[in-house]
């Protein structure tokens, strides 16, 4: 048997017990030391040269005039030729180019397809009657990037297109019944922009009344009282 006895050690006390009472011997957790920090673990203070730099000011308040807004003029886009020659040349574009994709056939449209090229009876290329072309994923990866001769459009551009594809890939080409000779094919017109003065001018007009008519809608819009729901949830078991 052990008998209880203090043990005074640097600064450590040892607490002891009754082997068969099953406690252990452990030593006591000394207190934690504190962090004191003195002057010279202190940041150094910066240069009095930066600080006086830095804390100088970009522009003084007193050296800003106040810009005489009376002397200011709004210029309208009437005013402006270059400016509104411009806007309404861009206008009749955009309108000649809506009106030909409306009035004509897609070139990838099921009608105007020149051929197709397959492999094992499969289609992975189609190919149509403008030169252009769509092929599968795997087709394309093989085939890559089609160098095609310069000057070489419609139908032309499509067989040949059609026998690069078919040799890479090894397949077959099947002529469509909707192909076209090369005498056939007529190109796209290219928009014109070669617009007279009263062209010009009545275009301006124009885009202005529409962009005036789109402004008041967009205000009704805004002003319409909106709808509150009456209805209310009933929450009684």
């Amino acid at each position: 048997m052990l008998s209880s006895s203090d043990c005074r050690g640097d600064g450590v006390s040892m607490i002891t017990s009754v082997a068969n009472s099953g406690n252990y011997l452990r030593a006591a957790q000394p207190s934690p030391s504190r962090m004191i920090f003195t002057t010279a673990d202190a940041q150094p203070a910066p240069d009095a040269g930066a600080a006086e730099k830095y804390a100088q000011p970009g522009i003084p308040v007193s050296s800003l005039k106040a810009v005489d807004v009376s002397q200011l003029k709004i210029i309208s886009v009437k005013d402006n030729p270059e400016l509104r020659d411009l806007m309404a040349t861009n206008w009749l574009k955009m309108r000649a180019d809506e009106a030909t994709f409306a009035a004509s056939v897609p070139d990838n449209a099921p009608q105007n397809i020149y051929a197709t090229v397959e492999v094992e009876g499969k289609v992975v290329a189609t190919l149509y009657n403008a030169g252009s072309v769509a092929m599968t994923n795997e087709a394309g990866g093989k085939v890559g990037v089609l160098q095609d001769p310069p000057g070489l459009g419609g139908p032309d551009l499509a067989q040949w297109r059609a026998e690069r594809i078919a040799k890479v890939v090894g397949g077959t080409i099947e002529r469509a019944p909707t192909a076209i000779a090369q005498s056939e094919w007529k190109p796209r017109e290219s928009t014109s922009s070669n617009y007279s003065r009263a062209q010009l001018d009545a275009a301006f007009d124009a885009m202005m009344a529409e962009q005036s008519k789109a402004a008041v809608q967009r205000s009704a819009s805004y002003q319409a009282p909106r709808e509150t729901s009456s209805g209310h949830t009933d929450f009684n078991a």
